[in-house]
């Protein structure tokens, strides 16, 4: 199966745990009015309540702004709100049952690290995207497992989209593109800067245009 991705370049932008729900709100509406190809709603430290307030108020500005909104490893909370999909690592439910439980129309993306067979098994169970990473150090998860660029090209063979995550900034964005990825994943490099708006430019401008 072809992946559903509407849009299969440019920033995929990641929630940060935020218990403050109108902040987050607030600051999400502000940057869907860039550019955006999907957003992942990820908060790991939040309780079920706050996580399904949070995914309802971050799906409706979703959909207003036309941009997909995937749950971070919860298929059924991305079920009970009607998100666009989830994605999954590894330690999540096997990508064939979500399809099933979510249906044919659902984003399945899949977390990879650097394991190109692992992205060769996954891909043949009809998911949408194929992420691998962390390929630069990252704050959000220090001991991620490096993932060298080269496996973007090595996953052309797969067609599939990929994804990037892991230390991007707007300067070692270039690089990725130039290696083939399709859609970089960034969470604290917007959500962290003094200026979110003005570093998701950034990242639009550098890794689509510059």
């Amino acid at each position: 199966m072809p992946s559903r991705l509407k849009k299969n370049r440019g920033v995929y932008l990641i929630t940060p745990d935020n218990n403050d729900s109108a902040h987050l709100f607030a600051c999400v509406e502000l940057l869907l009015q860039q550019p955006l190809a999907l957003l992942q709603y990820r908060h790991k430290t939040g309780n079920t309540a706050i996580r399904y307030t949070q995914a309802e108020g971050l799906l409706g500005l979703c959909r207003a702004a036309g941009v997909p909104l995937l749950i971070n490893d919860d298929w059924p909370l991305a079920k009970a709100i009607g998100a666009d999909g989830v994605h999954l690592g590894e330690f999540d439910d096997d990508p064939a049952t979500v399809r099933k439980a979510l249906g044919d129309d659902a984003l399945i993306g899949v977390s990879c690290y650097n394991d190109f067979d692992r992205a060769r098994q996954l891909a043949a169970l009809d998911v949408d995207y194929l992420a691998f990473g962390a390929v630069f150090a990252s704050k959000t998860k220090p001991l991620a497992r490096q993932a060298p660029m080269a496996l973007f090209q090595q996953a052309k063979t797969l067609a599939k989209p990929t994804v990037a995550i892991g230390g991007i900034t707007p300067d070692n964005s270039v690089m990725l593109r130039n290696a083939g990825a399709d859609l970089i994943a960034v969470l604290s490099g917007v959500f962290d800067a003094n200026d979110p708006a003005a570093a998701l430019a950034a990242y639009n401008h550098t890794f689509l245009q510059g």
